[in-house]
């Protein structure tokens, strides 16, 4: 059986623990007890989470544990020693440790992030960069494994985390029966973006709302301003100055932006050829995906593909 230990501390981020029923699925799913939740703390008994629910849990002690995951707080996780000292001793011990969202700065004032690559909750990237410069932090990303230390992005992204880890121990069947049981898609790839397009853009109104769901639905086409125009029921004119003035991006920006990001998932999660990927997703030929790939990221969409593989091996 595998112990897993879920570190927390006064006022930890309740939904850090939503990874937890990934565990607890995949031991129905297995049809036996394979993973031994336990719930930690410094100093054992109650401890209130970030909405005021006390949670009982057991004190640090030498008790030997498979995987280590240390929660999140609403801000930057604070650390004491007890708590540093603890996971340096996990991490000789242990198979794996891991943190969620904020959790990240733990390991890192731990030293356990030195020299890896690591993420944590975009909102708080840069002051982990900023605070420790030896972790190749990466914002843009689900989670991160880096031999035996995984991070994750904000809490949700824990259940990619957990499942990845349950894929990996049990095989990708039990992880989908997990992710069904739980009425979630089946585990983000961990390199895929923290960032959601339509979310940045964040249109208020209903008619460009409407457009920019005809745009995700019809990336193939050639989606001129006169066809988005038609889905918010505007003219062409009065069209691109509400879309500029909800979401401060012109719509061949937000257009640009939403194939992009439906290119990088495609590349990330499947096999086709980049010349297939680029006509799916409207791009028409690989080269003017490419320059918009180097525009979003920084890098082609061949060494987008390649991190992505490389990170599901680990």
């Amino acid at each position: 059986m595998q112990r897993i230990g879920f570190v927390v501390f006064p006022d930890f981020q309740m939904m850090s623990l939503t990874a937890a029923s990934v565990f607890e699925f995949a031991n129905i799913a297995a049809g036996e007890a394979i993973y031994d939740v336990h719930l930690l703390s410094e100093t054992g008994g109650v401890i209130r989470n970030s909405i005021g629910l006390a949670m009982q849990t057991e004190p640090f002690d030498d008790s030997a544990f498979d995987t280590l995951i240390v929660g999140g707080g609403t801000g930057i996780a604070p650390t004491t020693p007890g708590l540093i000292a603890f996971m340096q001793r996990g991490m000789t011990r242990a198979r794996r440790v891991a943190s969620i969202c904020t959790g990240a700065f733990v390991l890192a004032e731990a030293g356990i992030l030195d020299g890896r690559r690591a993420t944590t909750h975009w909102l708080y990237a840069r002051d982990l960069r900023s605070a420790f410069p030896s972790i190749k932090v990466e914002e843009d990303r689900i989670f991160i494994v880096d031999g035996a230390v995984w991070t994750s992005a904000g809490m949700s992204a824990g259940l990619d985390l957990a499942l990845a880890m349950v894929e990996k121990d049990l095989g990708i069947d039990i992880a989908r029966n997990v992710a069904k049981s739980l009425v979630i898609y089946h585990r983000r790839a961990g390199g895929q973006s923290q960032f959601s397009t339509l979310l940045e853009l964040e249109p208020k109104s209903d008619r460009i709302q409407s457009a920019l769901a005809y745009a995700k639905r019809n990336l193939q086409t050639a989606l001129s301003v006169e066809q988005l125009a038609d889905a918010a029921h505007l003219s062409p004119r009065q069209f691109s100055r509400a879309f500029k003035a909800e979401t401060g991006q012109s719509p061949a920006k937000a257009v640009e932006n939403l194939r992009v990001e439906a290119a990088r998932l495609m590349m990330e999660q499947g096999r086709l050829p980049i010349d297939t990927v680029a006509q799916e997703t409207g791009f028409a030929d690989r080269e003017r995906m490419r320059r918009a790939f180097l525009r979003a990221f920084g890098q082609p969409p061949q060494v987008i593909r390649r991190n992505a593989r490389e990170a599901a091996l680990n």
